[in-house]
């Protein structure tokens, strides 16, 4: 036969209740305990403020005697003039006029021998398509102006090809393009005056570097006179792909 308990009487029928009841106040006094501060008392000294009566004194008053001021300078004497009679005739100079009216007629001369003539030479440039000698490049040989011509572009397009490398850092940087120089075959045959213009700076220093190297030449001449002779040349940097 089993026993029945009364579920009145049972002692453990509450406990989890008590036991977090109990755990909370722990919890609490705990928390009180690690927050409760002390303060040390200082010794207070009272003291009394005595304010002592401030007596004012009466300051008399004085009357300063001021120095009086020093005696003006005496006046200096005045300067003594003699008149002094003229005895001399001076002789009044007459300023005429240069002024004119326009019934007087202006004569100018003017001598032919006194006039300097210099001659002064034209810096002339003329287009290598219409000059009437070219400028030769070292070794060519021509009968008339038109082979010089062909031998002049022939030696240059060599020279270009001969003296070509493509950039590095514009390999890298994947840099290509046509670069269009410019430059001038002067009076005395050298290379100036050199103008690039191209998709990038680099390519536009290397051309230029090209055509800075060119030797000098005989230079172009115009009725019998060296001039000046500009020439245009394409350079086209591209390279292949693997």
């Amino acid at each position: 036969m089993q026993v029945k308990k009364n579920p009145e009487l049972e002692v453990g029928r509450n406990s989890s209740l008590y036991f977090a009841f109990g755990l909370n106040i722990m919890l609490f006094f705990s928390w009180y305990g690690l927050n409760y501060k002390t303060f040390e008392k200082d010794d207070i000294i009272l003291d009394i403020v005595q304010v002592e009566e401030v007596l004012e004194e009466d300051i008399p008053i004085t009357n300063m005697e001021t120095p009086p001021p020093p005696p003006p300078p005496p006046a200096a004497a005045p300067e003594i003039i003699n008149v002094v009679e003229n005895v001399d005739d001076v002789e009044e100079t007459v300023i005429e006029s240069t002024e004119t009216n326009q019934s007087e007629e202006i004569v100018v001369e003017v001598r032919i021998e006194d006039v300097a003539v210099e001659e002064v030479e034209e810096d002339i440039e003329v287009p290598f398509a219409v000059v009437e000698s070219v400028p030769i490049f070292p070794g060519c040989i021509g009968k008339n102006n038109d082979e010089y011509k062909k031998c002049f572009e022939e030696k240059v397009l060599k020279h270009v090809v001969d003296n070509f490398k493509y950039p590095d850092n514009a390999l890298e940087l994947g840099i290509h393009g046509k670069v269009f120089v410019v430059f001038v075959i002067d009076a005395n045959g050298n290379v100036s005056n050199i103008r690039t213009r191209g998709p990038h700076k680099i390519l536009e220093k290397e051309a230029a570097r090209i055509v800075s190297s060119l030797p000098q030449m005989t230079p172009g001449k115009q009725r019998g006179k060296p001039v000046k002779v500009p020439f245009s040349l394409p350079i086209n940097f591209k390279y292949l792909e693997n």
